[in-house]
């Protein structure tokens, strides 16, 4: 059994794919221990020496802030906010990604400045390892005062409430309790609010987008390169001499990457009687390096988020000081997940151009890239499905972060929107997956058309793989099974120039 040990060290974009990939099960450090316990007795001593009113701790919540809790309720206070929360509504939050905000949760809690028992850290690590998923809905949180309301969701089987996903079915989380022979948690003052004040909803969606984004980052430069050897471009505008001017890392370094992936192409070196390319292909790194630069940004505020202490109030225990202030807004979310969005629909709006380009007849290609265009309609209509997914991440691209509606009669009177950014965030990076399977679906069929000619050895070997997996297409066949085999190869097929999980994209 592999462990990964919750303590201070933060979490990296690699860490967590390796403990989601590899079914790590978790297990706090002696620090995080100490940290939580400390947290929680400094707590407990200032309830019982002090009657001064602490927000969410013996006061009521948002608006009712000016309403003081009685001692003997705290615990009554903790557990209603967590029923009454729990208000979400539409699809189910991925199962994948909803352990994800279990680990992401865990580790905020960790620093010792949420107030939680030792023994509610320790039952959301059983049911991670466990596999115990509670079942979270996407719709219901403005992305201020934390994902309120999927946060709720997470946090009501620690009362023995709500539905949870337990060996493959859905079933209450009475029935786990159950069979496990476990009791329900009793939250004590303060922790109904730390569960769900925090952006951990938000940062899970990012933090997986961001996994397969650096991948698809990846791969759009490689699946552009086969498009670029069937399409026969100039590899002139890919000179470092033209990036260095510009000073754009992300170009200087999708210029660099292509010339390694060509490296000793045939087709390259060939001589040429076009004397340029159209943008789709001239203009591959300025528009793949800027959103290169984008991601990176996500990255950086995404690497801050998952090891931050979200909640509210902020408990200091040395410094004998508990503060209400607001580390649960997500605009710092809400701005980069709309901007990752632009950007991988960025990257599938130029990868859709080139699949045009492809099917036009043009430099020897044949209309539609078959053989008897007419009797057979070939590659004209896999051209129309990457366009219109291509048209909704353009729609999915509105930034939610531009807006703002008032919540708890005024008190929470700017809200960031950033769960409706994750969520959105998300379906581009589906969405692109997709654009880029059909842009190598075209681009293989069309590289079949240079023969004898050979691309780079990197390239000829991306696309056997890509052979032992679908056929070139001789005579009209049902697309859509050959377009699904295309995104399971993207999805599978190991990336070995550069490695698959850089955080440096």
């Amino acid at each position: 059994m592999k462990t990964h040990f919750i303590s201070p060290e933060k979490l990296t974009y690699k860490s967590i794919y390796n403990i989601l990939k590899g079914n790590y099960k978790l297990e706090l450090s002696e620090e995080s221990t100490k940290r939580i316990n400390h947290c929680r007795e400094y707590l407990d001593n200032k309830m019982q020496s002090s009657d001064d009113p602490i927000y969410g701790i013996n006061t009521g919540f948002g608006s009712l802030c000016n309403i003081k809790i009685s001692k003997d309720e705290l615990s009554t206070l903790q557990s209603n906010l967590v029923k009454s929360h729990a208000c979400g509504v539409g699809e189910e939050v991925p199962q994948e990604i909803v352990k994800l905000m279990l680990l992401l949760k865990i580790q905020s809690l960790s620093y010792g400045h949420s107030g939680v028992q030792l023994i509610t850290v320790q039952r959301l690590i059983q049911f991670f390892n466990n596999d115990i998923i509670p079942v979270v809905y996407q719709l219901g949180s403005l992305g201020a005062s934390g994902d309120l309301s999927p946060l709720a969701h997470m946090s009501l089987p620690l009362l023995g409430l709500g539905n949870v996903y337990y060996k493959g079915e859905k079933i209450t989380t009475e029935e786990v309790y159950k069979e496990l022979g476990w009791e329900p948690i009793t939250l004590r003052s303060k922790e109904g609010l730390a569960l769900l004040n925090g952006t951990q909803f938000m940062s899970a969606y990012g933090v997986y987008s961001l996994i397969k984004t650096f991948r698809l980052s990846q791969l759009a430069d490689i699946i552009s390169a086969v498009s670029f050897e069937a399409f026969d471009g100039r590899i002139e505008p890919f000179n470092d001499l033209v990036h260095q001017i510009r000073f754009h890392q992300g170009q200087i370094n999708t210029a660099k990457r292509f010339r390694m992936l060509l490296e000793g192409s045939e087709i390259t070196n060939q001589e040429k009687e076009h004397v340029q390319d159209p943008y789709s292909f001239r203009c591959i790194p300025q528009v793949h390096g800027a959103s290169k630069d984008s991601i990176n940004y996500v990255s950086y505020v995404f690497s801050c988020e998952i090891n931050a202490v979200t909640d509210n109030p902020t408990i200091f225990p040395d410094e004998d000081i508990i503060i209400s202030g607001g580390n649960f807004h997500g605009q710092p979310l809400a701005l980069a997940l709309d901007n990752l969005a632009i950007a991988l629909s960025e990257l599938g709006n130029i990868s859709e151009r080139r699949t045009y380009q492809l099917l036009a007849g043009k430099r020897n290609l044949p209309p539609f890239l078959v053989a008897k265009p007419g009797l057979n309609s070939g590659f004209m209509i896999p051209q129309y499905t990457a366009a219109s997914i291509v048209n909704q991440n353009k729609q999915l691209c509105m930034p939610c972060s531009v807006d703002s509606i008032e919540s708890s009669q005024g008190q929470e009177d700017h809200v960031s929107m950033g769960a409706n950014s994750a969520t959105k965030a998300y379906r581009v990076v589906q969405n692109l997956e997709r654009i880029l399977a059909i842009e190598l679906f075209n681009a293989a069929q069309a590289l079949e058309f240079r023969r004898p000619k050979k691309s780079s050895p990197f390239i000829e070997e991306f696309v056997e793989g890509y052979r032992n997996n679908v056929s070139f297409i001789k005579n009209d066949k049902v697309m859509n099974d050959e377009i699904n085999k295309s995104v399971e190869y993207i999805k599978s097929v190991p990336l070995n120039i550069p490695s698959a999980l850089r955080e440096d994209v």
